[in-house]
């Protein structure tokens, strides 16, 4: 896929790199929980194509739920402020659950899911991302399963969008914005 106008994409994380790491985090996954069912529970918008794959590797019991949180918007920053715009449609008492997030950078936005989450009573709760960004953190957070640790460089594809665009790339990319003068000199 091009990118658009005035922003540039790179290549950071392959496809082949990305199943391969979806398939340990789901052996990983499958060990820890030996034979139990697991929910994942999805961070709409960004996890769905990592929990879709994720849960193939999993060779237990696994279904499936959704949340939406916002705190980014239109923008390319976080606002710090997370709000939940779509809430899980049943109870998580008493089940083992695993948070699937795209991307752990400040830590705003899992460490609200994860408190809200475990308000529930889950007879477990683990989360799992597909990438890190340690860098930006604000708020101290862990993921129990890690995709990849990335560099404080803005990324989409495999699900992560800016302005809604680039999440159906197949590779995680680098997205840079172009000035005018950057494009002309190119050419």
């Amino acid at each position: 896929m091009k990118a658009y106008p005035g922003e540039r994409l790179r290549v950071l994380i392959s496809r082949r790199r990305i199943a391969r790491r979806v398939r340990e985090i789901g052996r990983q996954i499958t060990r820890e929980f030996r034979g139990e069912p697991v929910l994942l529970v999805g961070v709409l918008k960004g996890a769905c194509i990592f929990l879709a794959d994720l849960s193939r590797e999993i060779t237990l019991d696994a279904s499936f739920d959704f949340l939406a949180a916002a705190s980014y918007g239109q923008s390319a920053e976080t606002s710090g402020q997370v709000r939940l715009l779509k809430d899980l449609d049943a109870s998580i008492e008493g089940r083992n659950v695993i948070l699937v997030e795209d991307i752990l950078d400040t830590g705003v936005t899992l460490n609200y899911l994860a408190r809200v989450l475990r308000e529930r009573q889950p007879k477990a709760l683990r989360v799992a991302t597909l990438l890190d960004k340690a860098e930006r953190r604000t708020q101290p957070f862990e993921a129990d399963f890690v995709g990849f640790r990335i560099p404080n460089v803005f990324v989409v594809g495999y699900g992560l969008d800016y302005a809604e665009r680039y999440r159906n790339l197949r590779d995680v990319c680098a997205m840079e914005r172009v000035t005018g003068r950057e494009r002309r000199e190119k050419k």
